[in-house]
């Protein structure tokens, strides 16, 4: 069999078989957790890129899923981003498909990387003590069947 065949019947195979979706899904998936972690850590992704020695170009298709990320990239990766690999697959059973983020989920990755551009620390603290209040306030008001929200 000649190479040009060989890659014909690699690519037929490739469209006509499922597990080949199955990994497409998973690149998908596994792009999406490390582009949501660098949104939470306040990275962007020519950071990343430069962080784990690829180009701006190559961080972008690894956070799409268009390229296939080799195991010893993907450590790396989760070295830099402060996760363990696994973080990367974490929902990939029960997820067929890339969910869109919500805007609620939206907001908080937003909150947690504008958080984490705070650099005074006595600015942090306040801002999580702020945070913990309003979500006692929310729970007290919830056990006694109050919204706590003003209209």
């Amino acid at each position: 069999m000649t190479t040009t065949q060989q890659s014909e019947t690699r690519r037929s195979s490739e469209t006509s078989v499922k597990p080949g979706q199955r990994a497409n899904a998973a690149d998908r998936h596994v792009g999406a957790r490390i582009r949501e972690r660098r949104v939470m850590m306040g990275l962007s992704q020519q950071q990343l890129a430069r962080m784990i020695g690829v180009t701006y170009q190559q961080a972008h298709k690894y956070e799409r899923g268009l390229n296939r990320i080799s195991a010893g990239r993907l450590f790396e990766i989760a070295q830099v981003l402060g996760v363990p690999v696994s973080f990367f697959f974490e929902g990939l059973a029960a997820a067929t498909e890339p969910q869109e983020i919500s805007p609620r989920q939206r907001m908080c990755l937003e909150l947690a990387r504008n958080f984490a551009m705070i650099d005074n620390e006595k600015h942090q603290e306040a801002l999580s003590q702020m945070a913990r209040a309003l979500a006692a306030q929310s729970q007290a008001g919830q056990l006694t069947g109050e919204s706590g929200e003003t209209h």
